[in-house]
């Protein structure tokens, strides 16, 4: 098996925020526009989800009921975390995304710092979410000054309530100036797309080749198509040329502001000819994954872009200039990505 499993990890994300900024309603939002993406909620209790007695499908122990979507929601506690995870991330389970609401649980940092240290190799850190509301942010900071380090932290910001907002453009500066090149995202209601956080379909029609016919809107069918999500940037690129593994580190070490996540498969060409190599960035985080080349499958790079206010023909343009292909290896030149691939033995790679 090896590294097969790689790009199949369900992702982790930590979702935070404080009373009454809407982090609930956001996970509402997730739960029931999942795009038919099964979807793991770990809460502090049930109260806040929105469960339709009629679409509940049994309970199943005293803590965790399952949505007829194809959700399952589990109330826990702190200490119940990491049995909850390894459960939810069992293959039997059939999740594509394990969301954590953090209040109450614990500090967002602690859940993170969890999440980076589980040794399961079914899962994979998803990203720090923090929700913000926009029309109490000052008042927010006032009363809760440890939310500066939150957002130092996030590698996604949703700035919610914007419309009630009376300085709104004050107020996204003042929070993208106390970030750390997170992508910071303005929304309503909690309504910001999932394919920001998780690959929106099915995880039978994710085995294989990366697709890239997902990137659309998957809530035809609601009165408020034009205005549910906020839209997102994102590039598909294609490469037929292997590219250079320290070019492409240069690129990925200086990912700009905003860019959230990066997915998809690389050719190094001669630097390995019997690997491709599955990317996996969220924010800071990067992971590696080789795997062998299917036999005479056509060997190209795919990578998906997606972030908020990225320029895409920029980055398209940068990671064409990673290209090269000289017939010969360069000697050291696979060292920058093999410290992003997961140690056999369990050692972890560095978070960027």
């Amino acid at each position: 098996m090896g590294h097969s499993r790689g790009p199949q990890q369900i992702p982790v994300v930590v979702l935070a925020g404080f009373l009454g900024s809407g982090k609930t309603t956001l996970l509402n939002h997730l739960l029931h526009r999942s795009g038919g993406s099964r979807i793991g909620a770990i809460v502090n209790d049930f109260g806040a989800i929105e469960i339709d007695a009629m679409a509940v499908t049994g309970a199943l122990g005293d803590s965790t009921v399952s949505l007829g979507n194809g959700c399952l929601c589990c109330a826990v506690d702190a200490s119940e975390l990491d049995l909850y995870l390894e459960r939810l991330a069992n293959p039997s389970a059939g999740l594509d995304v394990i969301v954590v609401e953090a209040s109450g649980l614990a500090e967002p940092q602690e859940l993170v710092r969890m999440v980076l240290a589980s040794e399961h190799p079914g899962i994979v850190y998803g990203g720090l979410v923090e929700v913000v509301d926009a029309a109490e942010f000052d008042t927010t900071r006032e009363q809760h000054p440890e939310i500066d380090r939150h957002l130092a932290l996030a590698d996604l910001v949703v700035v919610n309530k914007l419309d009630r907002a009376a300085d709104a453009e004050r107020v996204l500066g003042l929070v993208g100036s106390l970030t750390d090149r997170a992508a910071v995202v303005p929304a309503t209601y909690g309504r910001i797309d999932p394919e920001f956080l998780f690959d929106c379909r099915p995880s039978e029609e994710r085995v294989g080749q990366l697709s890239f016919d997902d990137l659309h809107d998957h809530d035809s069918d609601d009165e408020h198509t034009g205005h549910l999500h906020t839209a997102y940037d994102s590039l598909s690129f294609v490469c037929e040329v292997p590219l250079d593994p320290r070019r492409l580190m240069e690129f990925l070490d200086s990912r700009p502001e905003g860019l959230y996540r990066i997915k998809g498969y690389v050719d190094f060409g001669p630097h390995d000819a019997l690997n491709r190599y599955a990317v996996h960035a969220v924010g800071r985080f990067l992971r590696f994954y080789p795997q062998p080349w299917t036999p005479g499958g056509a060997r190209l790079t795919q990578l998906v872009l997606i972030g908020s206010g990225i320029d895409t023909a920029t980055l398209a343009k940068e990671l064409q200039a990673c290209g090269n292909d000289a017939p010969h290896a360069d000697e050291h030149g696979m060292w920058g990505v093999l410290r992003y691939v997961r140690d056999p033995e369990g050692e972890d790679p560095p978070v960027v």
